[in-house]
């Protein structure tokens, strides 16, 4: 009887303890941490444009070589609807190159995972696939597809494509093989250890490899309009730096790195979504450094 009161006691007091070491989150927790994680980066920003603007205040730099930031953005505010249809060209074949991407670099990742022969003749070709500059072999795709929106998404796909599969492949090869072996003795097969153990532990490696290549996708889209086309973001920059425009040019600039930044904080609140388990999830909230 005394080991069971001590034993339910103990019980008690380890739930209580849980419950204390896990305080509840609400609503100003979160934007406390949000707050906390946003602070620095927003910080240096502001200090960049305070620098931008005073090198251009006191005309260190010719101002055909570099606008001020008042200049850059008037441009933009007189002319929305321009930047705003050429944003949403360029933002459509970034999404649906990363779309691609990751459709067929997850597809690709998991075939040479099972097949170790399809990874020792693909793997080389797509390495050596990567290290082609896209910006020499676009004009290509121009003149195999035409003017359209096709060769700007095969590039954006080409960009995305590498990082997905290369992240994808880590992760499903990361798992603890005695994990897989007591799967298998379990009786699962090869789909439900797929998609209960080999799956969910190569997601954070997916979610890297997304990131990474979130950002390219919007590089791949720009280069594949600066080879042909008469709309989008890369047609904007290309046509500023022919007519010499800066102002309208550091303007496309400025928009592209946006795009580009919207599309990895999309990326990084779906892993925040579908990963609240994994252990950097845990250490951020414990994370008290500078």
């Amino acid at each position: 009887m005394a080991a069971q009161s001590a034993t339910d006691e103990l019980e008690r007091t380890g739930s209580a303890g849980a419950v204390t070491a896990r305080p509840r989150r609400g609503a100003g927790a979160s934007l406390a941490r949000f707050a906390q994680q946003t602070w620095r980066p927003v910080a240096v920003l502001a200090a960049l444009v305070v620098i931008w603007w005073a090198v251009t205040a006191a005309n260190l730099i010719k101002p055909y070589l570099v606008p001020s930031p008042g200049k850059t953005f008037d441009v933009i505010l007189a002319q929305t609807g321009y930047f705003a249809h050429n944003t949403w060209i360029t933002s459509y074949e970034t999404i649906l190159g990363f779309v691609i991407a990751i459709a067929v670099g997850v597809l690709s990742a998991v075939v040479m995972v099972y097949s170790p022969t399809v990874e020792k003749s693909l793997y080389p070709l797509l390495l050596f696939a990567q290290v082609i500059p896209k910006i020499a072999i676009a004009p290509l795709f121009v003149v195999w597809l035409g003017f359209g929106l096709s060769p700007k998404i095969v590039v954006a796909v080409l960009m995305a494509f590498f990082p997905i599969v290369i992240s994808t492949v880590t992760g499903l090869k990361s798992i603890d093989p005695e994990m897989l072996q007591l799967s298998a003795t379990m009786g699962a097969g090869a789909g439900k250890t797929f998609w209960k153990i080999r799956f969910p532990a190569s997601l954070p490696h997916l979610f890297a490899g997304l990131k990474v290549a979130a950002t390219m996708a919007v590089t791949g889209a720009v280069v594949g309009e600066f080879v042909g086309a008469n709309e989008g973001l890369g047609y904007v920059i290309l046509q500023a730096n022919g007519n010499l425009d800066t102002p309208m040019l550091f303007a496309g600039l400025l928009i592209m790195s946006l795009l580009g930044v919207v599309l990895f904080v999309v990326v990084e609140l779906l892993e925040y979504f579908v990963l609240p388990w994994h252990a950097s999830r845990r250490t951020d909230a414990a994370t008290t450094s500078l």
